[in-house]
């Protein structure tokens, strides 16, 4: 197993990009890491620079404007980097799909790792999408 791998298992850093979502997801995500979730317990931590992430997290639907922003700040990130799409808006659009200004789901921009559906998707829902991908990362 990689090295970097291996490292990801025990420690995650996690950077949260909104691609214009209705801020139910990211309240969600915030949910996550206060001390009833603490998933810092488990060395996950949110992190404010894309260049020392290690997993990707997007929630809502990628725009004109967003959608080069998602590529540009996928392209600097350290590879092996894995990407969870959050929410329904993320997964397919929801109530978003076919409108002017939507550029697609998150999977035709970058490609996803972990998906995790939900509107909101509650915190536990999010572990679950997280502890998926760590032991798809252990198969490895």
């Amino acid at each position: 197993m990689n090295l970097k791998l291996k490292a990801l298992t025990k420690s995650i850093w996690v950077f949260h990009f909104a691609a214009s979502p209705c801020n139910n997801c990211d309240i969600e995500i915030l949910a996550l890491l206060t001390p009833r979730f603490d998933v810092e317990r488990f060395g996950i931590q949110l992190i404010g620079s894309i260049r020392h992430a290690d997993v990707l997290l997007v929630t809502g639907v990628p725009n004109h404007k967003t959608g080069p922003k998602l590529k540009e700040l996928y392209a600097q990130v350290p590879k092996p980097c894995f990407v969870v799409a959050i929410g329904s808006c993320a997964l397919g659009g929801c109530t978003f799909r076919g409108s002017y200004n939507v550029v697609g789901r998150v999977d035709e921009i970058i490609p996803v790792d972990a998906y995790v559906p939900g509107c909101p998707p509650k915190p536990e829902a999010m572990i679950a999408g997280i502890v998926k991908l760590l032991n798809s990362l252990k198969v490895k």
